[in-house]
């Protein structure tokens, strides 16, 4: 070994002991607070995005905003289980994309629980079975997950963070080759989001909806002469051969999930507000109900209709808008909407989620 390669093995070895030790005072720190709030759990949605975005914003790298950002998830996700690590629900089973998404939200030390559909996510917060709970909410190709939409007007939940998860949909069996497939199974949204790679390499394949990719990843286990659309993760978890990846229509094709708990999350400087809004049956009411947003200078970034499962051909509409309901242009603009439209509800404010 030359002078040199000691000299900088030496180094590390000496980082990782300054590491080591600030990574344990860090995690005492934590306990510290933990007893300070009576073993009531130290997880803030809001604190924790203002860390990932502080320690983001002062990386100079060589590694990357997002390595920076995954490795402080981590120690956080690591110092909060010293205190009760985190029940999170899901929609299941392990392998899909929700499963991805709570990791990247809550860590590996997080204790994630799958369940078997959407509404099982919110009945298991709602009831106290889990802590939080992550639901997809709307894909930038196919748009919202509307069963999310419906249960969101019902639940006392409350939205507090949210992840942004791009997706890289693979090909997956236990075949070897694409000649052998004649039967793709994934979940509706994904197969809507690789519909033109499948009509261009699988054209005589029969496409079949199941409730989600793991499970064509299942059932793509057990079977010849199938291929499921799902993850990487999926396909080790099963055993399956990766035949090809990215086969997404759009390259920049995301999911936005929402979770949900039991509390709000406090401001953080860089927020949303999502809402759900009725309006009154007469001439101009839809213009009435938004125009408090423009008067007030909030933005809106989305607005969506849904049938409001009260009456026929009567609608619900959900909005987000840029920042926090306790920040004034917000709060003002609210106020004045509560006046004008006939139902409102304040679903949750949130810490903006980093791409």
């Amino acid at each position: 070994m030359t002078d040199e390669l000691k000299h900088y093995r030496d180094r590390i070895d000496a980082i990782d002991d300054e590491i080591l030790e600030l990574l344990n005072e860090r995690a005492r720190h934590a306990q510290d607070i933990g007893h300070l709030k009576n073993g009531q759990g130290i997880y803030r949605p809001d604190r924790e995005a203002q860390v990932i975005r502080r320690i983001r914003e002062k990386n100079k790298g060589p590694l990357s905003d997002n390595v920076i950002g995954n490795l402080f998830r981590e120690i956080m996700s690591a110092c909060l289980a010293l205190e009760k690590p985190l029940d999170i629900a899901f929609l299941g089973p392990l392998g899909t994309w929700s499963h991805a998404a709570a990791i990247k939200h809550f860590g590996q030390f997080a204790r994630l629980c799958p369940t078997a559909s959407i509404d099982e996510v919110f009945h298991k917060v709602e009831a106290g079975h889990a802590d939080y709970g992550l639901v997809p909410v709307e894909n930038s190709t196919e748009g919202a997950v509307g069963r999310t939409l419906d249960l969101l007007l019902e639940t006392p939940l409350a939205i507090c963070g949210e992840v942004a998860l791009p997706i890289h949909h693979c090909l997956l069996s236990k075949e070897t080759s694409l000649q052998a497939v004649q039967t793709v199974y994934s979940h509706a949204q994904s197969l809507g989001q690789c519909h033109e790679w499948l009509g261009l390499h699988l054209a005589g394949a029969e496409r079949q909806s199941v409730v989600s990719n793991a499970e064509a990843a299942r059932r793509a286990s057990q079977e010849q002469g199938v291929a499921a659309i799902a993850s990487k993760v999926a396909g080790e978890l099963y055993g399956l051969n990766l035949l090809v990846e990215n086969i997404e229509d759009e390259l920049q094709n995301t999911t936005r999930f929402l979770v949900l708990g039991r509390h709000a999350a406090a401001p953080t400087g860089v927020d949303r507000t999502s809402l759900v809004l009725a309006a009154a049956n007469r001439p101009g009411a839809m213009f009435d109900m938004l125009a408090p947003f423009a008067a007030h200078s909030v933005s809106l970034t989305k607005l969506e209709s849904r049938p409001s499962r009260v009456a026929l051909w009567e609608y619900v509409f959900y909005l987000d808008v840029e920042g926090h309901v306790d920040d004034e242009p917000v709060k003002l603009a609210i106020k004045e909407v509560t006046q004008r439209a006939s139902y409102v509800k304040v679903l949750g404010s949130y810490p903006v989620a980093p791409l």
